[in-house]
Parts: C-alpha cells; sequence; structure tokens
C-alpha cells in the first residue's frame, strides 16, 4: 500500500483547531468529575493517567470506557444513562476550573488571525461544554465557528464536521488545514481532503502521536502559525 502524498502547506485560508489537548489541557477537568460521579457509584477513584487514555472520542465513549473498569459490557450499558447524568452534572459545575491553556495556543491565535485566515474550533466535546471552555479561557472571540461532538449527526473521525467548516467558509477542503492531537482529528481532516498538523502534547488515546498520519509534528500554535505563514 502506497503512503498518502503530502500536500504542500501553501494556499491555507482557514484552519480547524482541536480544543482538549490541543489548545486547553482539560484533563484534570475530566479527571476531577469522573472521579465524583464514580464515587456515587461507591467505585474507586481512576488515576488521571487512566482518564487521559480514555479521552478523545466524545463523551459517551468516556463514559463507557471508565464504567467499563469495574462492570461488564451489558452493565456498562444498564448503569450508562444514570452515570452520564452524574458525570455531566459534576463536569458542568468545575468546567475549566481546573485546566489551563497550552504555551503557545494564544500567541498561535494572534499570528493566525494577524496572517488573515478565518479560524474554526471543532472538538468532541459536548458544545455545551465546548463553549462555556472557551468563553472561560478566553479564547472564544478567536472563532467564527464552534462544532462541539453533538452539533452534527455525525463527529471526528468522520469527515463531516471539517467539510461542513469548509462549507460555511466557502473554501475548496485544500485550502483548509486542521491541528489536532490525536489520530480522530488526523483522520478526519485526511477523508475531507483538508490537511492536517498535529501537537505532541495531547492525549492521543495514550498513543504516541508519531503514529499519525499527518503532514507534520508541531510543538506548539505558534510554531503551527509560522509554518502556514511560510
Amino acid at each position: 500500500m502506497n503512503a498518502p502524498e503530502r500536500l504542500p502547506l501553501t494556499g491555507i485560508r482557514a484552519v480547524i483547531i482541536d480544543l482538549d489537548g490541543t489548545m486547553v489541557d482539560t484533563a484534570p477537568d475530566f479527571h476531577v468529575a469522573i472521579n465524583r460521579m464514580r464515587a456515587e457509584f461507591d467505585l474507586v477513584p481512576l488515576p488521571i493517567e487512566t482518564v487521559i487514555e480514555f479521552v478523545g472520542k466524545g463523551s459517551e465513549n468516556l463514559m463507557r470506557r471508565v464504567l467499563g473498569v469495574d462492570y461488564a459490557a451489558t452493565d456498562v450499558e444498564a448503569q450508562f444513562d444514570r452515570a452520564m447524568a452524574a458525570y455531566q452534572r459534576h463536569y458542568l459545575a468545575i468546567n475549566g476550573q481546573y485546566s489551563s491553556v497550552y504555551a503557545g495556543v494564544v500567541e498561535g491565535l494572534d499570528a493566525m488571525r494577524t496572517q488573515g485566515l478565518r479560524l474554526a474550533c471543532v472538538t468532541n466535546k459536548p458544545i455545551s461544554f465546548a463553549r462555556p471552555l472557551l468563553e472561560k479561557t478566553g479564547l472564544a472571540p478567536y472563532f467564527e465557528l464552534v462544532y462541539g461532538g453533538d452539533s452534527l449527526p455525525k463527529k471526528k473521525p468522520d469527515p463531516l464536521p471539517m467539510l461542513t467548516v469548509c462549507r460555511d467558509f466557502s473554501l475548496l477542503p485544500a485550502q483548509v488545514i486542521a491541528i489536532g492531537d490525536s489520530s480522530n482529528d488526523a483522520e478526519a481532516a485526511r477523508a475531507a481532503g483538508c490537511r492536517v498538523l498535529t501537537v505532541p502534547y495531547g492525549y492521543n488515546h495514550g498513543q504516541p502521536v508519531q503514529a499519525i498520519d499527518s503532514d507534520g509534528i508541531v510543538d506548539s500554535l505558534l510554531i503551527a502559525a509560522h509554518l502556514i505563514a511560510a
């Protein structure tokens, strides 16, 4: 099987940026909310390293993985609705309190905006969690568009969110680049026909980012902005 063709990073007019693990280190928020939920079920707390491995494919998958530590598959489904409701209640109560914006994010967004690039945030996080987090961290004003995992019929790694941004911006996929920390972002971008860059400091379901099929690994959004400008 031939390796996929690498398109040059030229002609970029818009950037789609992931949220958790790319712009904001939200693992501490997940950790607190999940363990508060688990306390209601009389389950032992999970270490943050385990929680990080479960992050990235949406809240439903996260909750099933968390419950799967202690329950068989049939019992996971039996407990799912109650656990999800408890998790969402706890998460909304602390959303952003334990999180922090990664180094280079604000500087990178400023540079992209100065370059005239249009910006969209596409995350698998529910939109009711994503918008308040962007507001709390001061990142919301940078983005023309924000799509959460429940904003559209399909979420990443499906290409629909990326294609929807391209349509909304009236741009071809080749004019749009996605930046994320996981295989979800890269697979969605590749399937949509967008370029993609990966940051190495996020979650990626506990897997090494070097295994992701992307157009390059960048240490920060500021470096990504410089690469796009070049």
